[in-house]
């Protein structure tokens, strides 16, 4: 079967990502899935990109701080969309019925942990930047959960 260059970067992107897994000190190598090494990386990325949107927006822009959120949100959610389903998870199921499954993942996501835990730390005084890094620990772990076993299920 001939390969594409995109699905050579998705194998190198993989094996990479299973090396450092195995080398993990404390034992980590047992427990830490080269997925779960592949979503860190990926989404530590498009979780600059994120802050990065939502600085310039609402912090130079001064776009109000819940539309500033969700454009920064929407745009970073479609990248990681992206790049985990070519890179990480390399899903070659279609893609219109796993996008649709990403975004009720993804409103669930944004309802719960971006504008409640996000702006809810934000009403009571945290600074929204402090308040978006606490927001997006709690995403992480739900995220990666969703992909791995909803999104991208073998």
């Amino acid at each position: 079967m001939h390969t594409t260059a995109a699905q050579e970067r998705g194998r190198r992107f993989n094996s990479v990502m299973a090396t450092i897994a195995s080398r993990l000190p404390f034992g980590l190598n047992r427990i830490v899935p080269p997925s779960l090494l592949g979503f860190a990386v990926i989404n530590s990325f498009t979780f600059g990109v994120d802050l990065a949107l939502l600085s310039i927006l609402h912090g130079v822009l001064d776009v109000v701080l819940w539309l500033s959120i969700t454009i920064a949100y929407a745009c970073a959610f479609a990248l990681s969309f992206v790049l985990n389903r070519a890179f990480n998870f390399r899903s070659h199921a279609p893609v219109g019925s796993q996008f649709g499954v990403y975004v009720v993942v993804v409103i669930v996501n944004y309802l719960a942990w971006i504008l409640g835990v996000g702006s809810g730390l934000a009403a009571l005084g945290v600074d929204y930047r402090i308040a978006r890094l606490a927001a997006g620990a709690c995403e992480a772990v739900y995220m990666y959960a969703a992909m791995r076993w909803v999104v991208f299920r073998k």
